[in-house]
């Protein structure tokens, strides 16, 4: 399994860096799509039997970028979508914890279970999103198959395949358009690849 984070958006691009959660919806930059372009020539020499994608517009189109190198069609599934960060959606760390100073530091007290106001916690994402990709390797045992989805999605499956508590999951880096490359088999998964982004320089 090839698994993918979208291309950069303008929130991506705005600093401070702003929270941009399931409820914004924005499509790829001029940037992100030549990343997405760079992501989908990287695997162009993979034989993919599948690419598969959250709903939201900047993984879905990053995806059509790899499907259609494959000439495959985009499959989606909502569980793949992006971590809900509840009322911090499109705010940046700083106002939050200044004007939010309290609900800040109970998600951060333990943000494995403890879910952003409104939102998700990493354990809420991580149980939606799991089985969706052992259902999908599964059901393509000794294939390839591309998964397009997002930052913190990305964080709380790789997390735990490293070894680390859920809670430290912001501490996993994944960049726009990175490859993460995990080989399912039926009782396990192992990480190959983490974070790669040589592709995009």
């Amino acid at each position: 399994m090839l698994l993918c984070r979208h291309g950069a958006t303008a929130a991506n691009e705005m600093r401070p860096y702003i929270l941009q959660g399931c409820e914004m919806n924005g499509p790829l930059t001029a940037i992100g799509e030549t990343q997405a372009r760079s992501l989908a020539e990287a695997l162009s020499g993979f034989r993919v039997a599948g690419v598969y994608a959250s709903p939201l517009q900047r993984a879905h189109q990053t995806a059509e970028f790899i499907a259609k190198s494959h000439q495959l069609k985009v499959e989606t599934d909502v569980n793949l979508r992006e971590c809900s960060v509840g009322r911090w959606e499109g705010l940046d760390w700083e106002t939050i914890r200044t004007k939010d100073t309290e609900a800040h530091d109970h998600f951060f007290a333990d943000p494995a279970t403890n879910p952003h106001p409104g939102g998700e916690s990493y354990s809420d994402v991580l149980h939606r999103a799991e089985p969706t990709l052992k259902q999908l390797a599964e059901r393509h045992q000794g294939e390839n198959i591309v998964v397009v989805a997002h930052n913190m999605l990305n964080r709380v499956i790789l997390t735990p395949l490293l070894g680390l508590p859920l809670r430290l999951a912001r501490q996993v880096k994944q960049a726009n358009c990175c490859i993460n490359v995990i080989e399912w088999t039926t009782d396990r998964a192992e990480l190959i690849t983490l974070n790669s982004v040589l592709h995009l320089d």
